[in-house]
């Protein structure tokens, strides 16, 4: 059993971190989301969304593009095919970890 628990320690840190998991799930269910949809949906502030956000994109998992609507800023997320196959395999981990914790 022990091993098993020792697993957990094979979860992606950078996605594991709560609200980062919040981030790449709700992207993971859209094709791009807008900065304020973000704060709206994860309830973070505008700094903490923006720290999870570049330390994301720094990773290669969201591509962040800013531009103007109007003249009002405007900064449009997407998860990367990076991002996606890291939640995908991170969600695949933790279902596994799961399973062989519970037996």
């Amino acid at each position: 059993m022990t091993d098993n628990l020792r697993r957990v320690t094979e979860l992606d840190r950078l996605i594991h971190e709560p609200a980062r998991l919040l981030i790449v799930t709700i992207l993971s269910s859209v094709e791009s989301a807008d900065f304020l949809f973000l704060q709206r949906e994860t309830g973070l502030t505008k700094g903490n969304l923006s720290a999870h956000l570049s330390k994301l994109e720094d990773a290669g998992y969201v591509k962040i593009h800013k531009t103007f609507k109007g003249k009002l800023p405007l900064t449009v997320c997407k998860l990367t095919a990076a991002g996606t196959k890291a939640v995908a395999q991170y969600r695949q981990q933790l279902q596994s970890f799961m399973e062989m914790t519970t037996q």
